[in-house]
């Protein structure tokens, strides 16, 4: 598939999260194997301590490893996570979070993905954030 079909595909799916629309995230980039999502820094992925809460640094991390997976399946197909293992290497405030999904095996029935997260500051300097592994599953498409 050329990567605007791809692009097109992911972003439809992805305009379908309500998740990601009600936490402002971005798809940046979608490559054969490949997805970039940003997440910026808001109230909505805080914890008590204002830094970006582990749950929406395990749904970033998710969503660019899901749709990575996605543009490995038939357009009549979606995929579905059955597992992740996420480390979170730092916390940060402000800036953004940029995820990198990236495929390592795509097979018929079981997908294997990692993603990388890291944090932008407002200098622009990148520093690790969080590193996840995790399976999907590919389902028909039911919409």
């Amino acid at each position: 598939m050329p990567n605007e079909t791809l692009l097109n595909r992911v972003q439809q799916s992805f305009d379908r999260q309500g998740l990601m629309r009600h936490l402002d995230a971005r798809l940046l980039r979608v490559e054969p194997g490949l997805c970039v999502v940003a997440l910026p820094y808001s109230d909505k992925v805080t914890q008590q301590q204002a830094g970006f809460h582990g749950g929406a640094i395990g749904a970033l991390a998710d969503i660019a490893g899901g749709y990575a997976g996605l543009t490995t399946v038939p357009a009549d197909m979606e995929v579905v996570s059955v597992e992740y293992k996420i480390n979170f290497l730092a916390a940060f405030q402000g800036g953004e979070l940029r995820a990198t999904g990236h495929v390592v095996k795509a097979g018929r029935r079981v997908i294997v993905t990692t993603a990388e997260v890291i944090h932008i500051d407002a200098d622009g300097k990148e520093s690790a954030c969080a590193v996840m592994q995790q399976t999907l599953v590919p389902v028909p498409k039911s919409y």
